[in-house]
């Protein structure tokens, strides 16, 4: 157990040392929330509003891109340079590695919503009730698990730059889709049509409707729970062929 827990930390504490996390987690998401909340977007009619919604759009972005980026990435830089070979004569099994990141970076996932939250209320004023702070991120930090699988699916690839240049394909077209970085009811139609379906805007919507004093909508959580085993399915089938093949 005592092994489990410095795996935990261990984990934590390369991420909080990896300039990805930092840059995609941390400085774009507080940036893109400058832009939008204090350039562009000024002259709308209810600013409050529109200032908590871009904070929970903006919140739900980091927590993607650290999932898919910085857990997927750093997987397949793990087994590119054997260390993931080596953690096998570990007395932890490959369960407990694995779990080991969930934990971490849901660890860290918490520390990026609290930074942003108060980057929020610092930059704009950003005032809700504490029960709404509390359940957006809430539902945020578990709703990232989804992210958290497709970030272990990207870590099935066998190239660190292929991973990169894919999961940033991927992370950009779930940001847009999704309505990360403008509202749904302004995209194409085509692009409300296919958004609704995917795993970005069922996450952005639980903690918008959440802030508007409404509940998450049921199909929010099934979406994001059907992801979650899609993606776990996947890249635990293709993990068990890639050790075949070893």
């Amino acid at each position: 157990m005592r092994a489990f827990q410095m795996q935990c930390k261990a984990e934590t504490i390369r991420i909080l040392r990896n300039p990805y996390f930092v840059f995609w987690s941390l400085l774009m998401p507080i940036v893109f929330y400058i832009i939008f909340t204090k350039v562009f977007n000024t002259n709308i009619q209810d600013k409050q509003e529109w200032q908590a919604h871009y904070l929970m759009s903006m919140t739900a972005f980091s927590v993607m891109g650290s999932a898919i980026m910085t857990l997927g990435i750093r997987i397949v830089e793990e087994r590119t340079k054997g260390w993931s070979v080596f953690m096998r004569i570990t007395p932890l099994s490959d369960q407990a590695f694995f779990a080991a990141k969930m934990i971490g970076q849901t660890v860290i996932h918490l520390f990026s919503i609290l930074i942003i939250f108060l980057a929020g209320a610092l930059i704009n004023q950003v005032t809700l009730t504490a029960f709404e702070w509390l359940m957006s991120g809430l539902w945020i930090l578990l709703g990232s698990l989804p992210f958290l699988a497709l970030g272990t699916l990207v870590g099935t690839m066998k190239r660190v730059d292929t991973a990169s240049g894919v999961s940033n394909v991927i992370y950009m077209i779930l940001a847009i889709s999704g309505g990360m970085w403008m509202p749904m009811e302004i995209m194409p139609s085509i692009i409300q049509k296919i958004g609704v379906w995917l795993p970005s805007y069922n996450l952005g919507n639980g903690a918008w409707e959440i802030i508007r004093g409404n509940s998450p909508e049921w199909g929010n959580f099934l979406i994001l729970l059907g992801y979650f085993f899609l993606f776990v399915l996947l890249s635990s089938y293709i993990r068990r062929k890639q050790e075949a093949a070893v």
